[in-house]
């Protein structure tokens, strides 16, 4: 189940800064949006959700090149590729002029960062499998959880004293070092017999292969619909906090404790999931993450926004039920599929990005006045991922009499 490589602490911990590229780029830049949005004029404030939402466009299509790329040529060689690519990218957007250029540097920006965040997952998956991938997908979300915990603030402190341009540079900054680190520090967790050869069917191939595990199809899906009511949630926290409560000054602090409930639930799903499996507990946490915004629309339908302690209790429970959702789901869709690993995570990568997109920007669309239209999202995307689990759990049950 392990290959003996490094020591584990340390794995965990470049996986974990490799997906914290991701979220620095996106979490960071949540304070400067308004700053960002004046200095290249963008007129309607809608707008300026599109300066998250579209990174992850680029983080979906990229995956499609990475992750079958990293099956070929090994998990490293293809992270370079990504981060130099990310680099170009932060340079567009530092010197961008207007909204489109922006658009433009960001949806590369994702493309570049699908590298460092499909193939970590498929370097874990290269080195475990079962319940204790799981476990070790827990521990690197908690490492992963606490960028999003800084970075608002990181964000506000660099915008303060040097302006929005210097968040990309810190970016660079950092993304050199964990290259430096991987470089130097992780040996290729791709081993040379599974190396398959570069061909253009290879992508093709592998998605008739992903077809035929249902587990990882479903469980795909099912993380497009969490993924995107989350993304709503990113994409909005700036209108809703500064906007809608005028707490701008406060908003890093707000956002902050609230990622804080994601790495507590995500630290409690690592010793929880060997003891109850990675089943039981999605089963649980996705009816407590449908349920709580049920409650919220019962309670403030037709009335404006609750007070600003009221909201943040509401957030705190739906975010902690998501820390036990994104590790979990994600391994019990690879769980089937570590023969094509890095094909595997890319497909259940783009599929759950793609969906997640259009999910987010529609949702996006009706957070005017109030966040009700959220919770209903919430309560939707945890609606239909309860049906997709009640559905492999029937097809799995007939299955199982038929053998």
């Amino acid at each position: 189940m392990e290959i003996k490589q490094k020591t584990e602490l340390e794995f965990i911990i470049i996986m974990a800064s490799l997906m914290s590229l991701v979220a620095l780029s996106i979490d960071a830049l949540l304070p400067a949006i308004t700053d960002i949005s004046l200095s290249i004029n963008v007129t309607d404030q809608q707008n300026n959700q599109l300066l998250i939402t579209m990174i992850f466009l680029g983080l979906g299509f990229g995956q499609l090149i990475s992750g079958p790329l990293s099956d070929s040529f090994g998990r490293k060689p293809v992270i370079y590729v990504g981060f130099i690519i990310f680099a170009m990218a932060s340079l567009v957007c530092i010197f961008a002029n207007n909204l489109e250029m922006m658009i433009f540097g960001r949806i590369l920006q994702g493309v570049g960062l699908s590298a460092p965040r499909t193939i970590s997952i498929a370097m874990v998956r290269d080195r475990f499998s079962g319940n204790y991938m799981a476990k070790v997908m827990s521990f690197i979300v908690v490492i992963f959880i606490l960028v999003p915990v800084v970075a608002p603030a990181i964000g506000k402190i660099m915008l303060d004293l040097y302006g929005w341009k210097s968040i990309f540079y810190s970016q660079l900054l950092f993304g050199c070092f964990v290259m430096v680190w991987l470089w130097k520090r992780q040996p290729e967790t791709l081993k040379p017999e599974n190396k398959k050869k570069f061909k253009f069917s290879l992508f093709i191939d592998g998605t008739k292969e992903f077809i035929k595990h249902k587990d990882a199809v479903i469980f795909t899906l099912f993380s497009g619909f969490i993924t995107g009511s989350f993304m709503v949630y990113l994409s909005a926290s700036q209108l809703i906090f500064e906007e809608q409560y005028n707490l701008k000054e406060e908003f890093p602090f707000i956002f902050a404790g609230l990622a804080i409930g994601i790495g507590i639930a995500t630290f409690l799903n690592g010793t929880l999931v060997v003891k109850w499996g990675m089943s039981k507990l999605v089963n649980i946490f996705t009816i407590v993450f449908t349920i709580i915004p049920v409650i919220y629309i019962f309670m403030y339908t037709g009335k404006s926004n609750p007070s600003i302690y009221v909201l943040v209790a509401f957030f705190w429970i739906q975010f902690f039920a998501l820390g036990f959702l994104f590790g979990n789901t994600r391994a019990l869709a690879m769980n089937s599929i570590g023969h094509i690993a890095g094909i595997g995570a890319a497909i259940n990568g783009f599929v759950s990005t793609i969906m997640a997109v259009p999910i987010a920007t529609y949702i996006g669309g009706f957070l005017n006045n109030t966040a009700l239209p959220l919770f209903i999202g919430f309560f939707i995307c945890g609606s239909i991922s309860i049906l997709l689990i009640q559905y492999l759990n029937f097809s799995n049950k007939n299955k199982a009499k038929n053998q």
